[in-house]
C-alpha cells in the first residue's frame, strides 16, 4: 500500500500520457497501459491486467456514450460480438478461478499471452492495409450469414485473449471486423468495436477484481490521468496525422512484446 501510494503520481502521468495517444488515435489503451504497469512499475501481471480491464471498460464506456450520440455504432454487431465474447470470458474466468493468478507460474503465462499479443496487434496496426487487401481477395465480402457467425466466433477469440491479457479489443477487433464489414464506414467499426469492449472489459475486469487482481488505488489514480489526457488529445486530434503515429505505435507495440515473450 505504501509503494502504491508513493508511485499514485507516475500513474496519474501515465494515465495521461496514454489517454493523449488514445484521444489522438483512437488506439493504444489496454495494450500500452498494462506492459506500463508490468515492466516500468513491476505490478504483478495479473494485477495488471485486472486493473486496467476496470480502466478500459470506464474510458470506453465515455467512448461509446459519444460513437452512440454520433449514431455510428452497429448495434447488430455488438451484440453477436458479445454473444460469443461473454460467455467465453466468463469460462475463462472460471478456469482462472482454480489457480493462483499470482503465482510466478501465472505471471509467466500472462507476461507470455501479452507479449504475443502486443505482437499481433502490432501487426494489425502495421500491416492493416496488407491484411485487408489479402482478406479481400479471400473473403471477398462474406455473405450475411457467415460473417454473423465468423462475428461470433470473433468474440469468443477475444473474450478468452482479453481476459487473460487486456489487450486485443481495439486493433485487433478493428481488423476482423472491417474485414467481414468491408462496406461498412470505419467509423461505425470503430464505434461498434469500444462499445463492444465495454461489456467485455466490465465483465473480465468484475471477474479479476473478485479473482484479487485489481488494485483500486491504481485504478483511480490512472483515471485522474486519462480523463483530461483524452479530452486534451481529442482537441489535437487533427493535428497529428494518423500515418505518423499508427508506425510509431506499432514500432513501440512490437519491441515491449518481444521483451514480454523473450
Amino acid at each position: 500500500m505504501h509503494l502504491a501510494s508513493s508511485l499514485q503520481p507516475l500513474y496519474i502521468l501515465s494515465g495521461f500520457l496514454v489517454g493523449l495517444l488514445v484521444g489522438q488515435t483512437g488506439m493504444g489503451g489496454g495494450s500500452l497501459m498494462t506492459p506500463i504497469l508490468v515492466l516500468l512499475f513491476g505490478v504483478h501481471p495479473a494485477a495488471a491486467v485486472g486493473t486496467d480491464l476496470l480502466y478500459a471498460s470506464i474510458t470506453k464506456s465515455v467512448g461509446t456514450a459519444v460513437h452512440g450520440a454520433n449514431h455510428t455504432v452497429q448495434w447488430g454487431i455488438v451484440a453477436r460480438l458479445a454473444l460469443g465474447s461473454v460467455p467465453a470470458t466468463a469460462l475463462t474466468l472460471f478456469v482462472l478461478s482454480h489457480f493462483d493468478v499470482s503465482s510466478p507460474a501465472a505471471s509467466h503465462v500472462i507476461s507470455l499471452v501479452l507479449g504475443v499479443m502486443l505482437l499481433l496487434t502490432a501487426a494489425a496496426l502495421l500491416f492493416r492495409a496488407q491484411i485487408l487487401a489479402w482478406g479481400g481477395l479471400r473473403l471477398g465480402g462474406p455473405p450475411p450469414r457467415h460473417a454473423a457467425g465468423l462475428t461470433v466466433l470473433t468474440g469468443v477469440v477475444l473474450g478468452v485473449l482479453v481476459t487473460i491479457s487486456s489487450v486485443g479489443a481495439g486493433a485487433i477487433g478493428v481488423t476482423v471486423l472491417l474485414l467481414l464489414y468491408p462496406d461498412l464506414p470505419m467509423a461505425r467499426i470503430v464505434g461498434s468495436d469500444i462499445a463492444h469492449a465495454v461489456p467485455l472489459t466490465l465483465l473480465a475486469g468484475i471477474g479479476h477484481w473478485f479473482l484479487g487482481a485489481v488494485n483500486l488505488l491504481m485504478l483511480g489514480s490512472l483515471l485522474c490521468g486519462s480523463i483530461p489526457g483524452i479530452v486534451l488529445g481529442s482537441l489535437f486530434a487533427v493535428r497529428v496525422p494518423d500515418y505518423v503515429l499508427r508506425p510509431i505505435l506499432a514500432v513501440t507495440l512490437a519491441v515491449v512484446g518481444a521483451t514480454l515473450v523473450a
